[in-house]
């Protein structure tokens, strides 16, 4: 898979890929993560990427030649491009999971006062992490690259490791354990030492459940509720 973040501060998106997860799948070829200096597309002495906006206002806008020409020259035949935006389509793992699916993601960037309107005719959409404003597009890039890329077959050393984290159920992840056995008067749960894998599963879905109900209550609210309380043998 091909990832492109196309930004204004390309030393903001590189340094996160140089660690963990997401360096060890670069250097092993599974994913192809390629940051782009919007600037590269601009002309003129100063190399200008935004301008004041018609009617006046506050800010600057991001130019639509500009980002035209970057999408233009990084967009493959089956790329989706999605602008960063926080009146985007709200990022989750679902979406995530969607766009694993892609041959070539390209997350464009917004930054200052906005962009120019007419760049949604090379969009196939907007995307934002969240109901809150940020001062440009590359931290919620960094997030969609890492929350898609794990996802990408190969990535992840166990596959099974994204199937059973938060939210790939429509639930909570359950509470996990690991030495000492006993810390500050605190047990590991029984029925972990158990050896009974029928039960362990039983249990973790329980907990699951009853976390989900505690801290995100909105997410039962929208699941299946018969089938979270029962588990796949109700």
């Amino acid at each position: 898979m091909i990832l492109d973040v196309i930004t204004a501060h390309p030393g903001m998106v590189q340094g996160p890929l140089e660690h963990s997860i997401l360096k060890r799948a670069r250097d092993a070829g599974t994913i192809s993560v390629r940051v782009h200096d919007l600037r590269d597309w601009a002309e003129g002495r100063h190399r200008q990427i935004d301008d004041t906006p018609y009617g006046g206002g506050a800010g600057m806008v991001l130019r639509v030649d500009v980002l035209a020409r970057a999408i233009e020259a990084v967009r493959g035949p089956d790329a989706t491009t999605l602008l960063l935006s926080p009146g985007g389509e709200r990022f989750d793992q679902a979406r995530a999971e969607a766009l694993a699916e892609v041959p070539q993601l390209i997350l464009v960037c917004g930054h200052y006062e906005g962009v120019d309107a007419r760049i949604v005719s090379l969009l196939d959409g907007e995307i934002s992490v969240g109901d809150y404003v940020l001062t440009g597009g590359e931290l919620p890039a960094l997030v969609i690259v890492e929350a898609v890329a794990r996802l990408v077959p190969g990535v992840l050393g166990n596959a099974a490791s994204a199937q059973d984290e938060s939210f790939s159920s429509g639930l909570l992840e359950y509470p996990q354990y690991t030495r000492p056995r006993t810390w500050r008067d605190a047990e590991v749960p029984p029925v972990l030492l158990s050896g009974h894998h029928a039960a362990i599963d039983a249990w973790r879905h329980d907990q699951a459940v009853a976390r989900t109900g505690r801290v995100r209550p909105d997410l039962l609210a929208g699941a299946d509720l018969l089938d979270a309380l029962c588990g796949d043998d109700g």
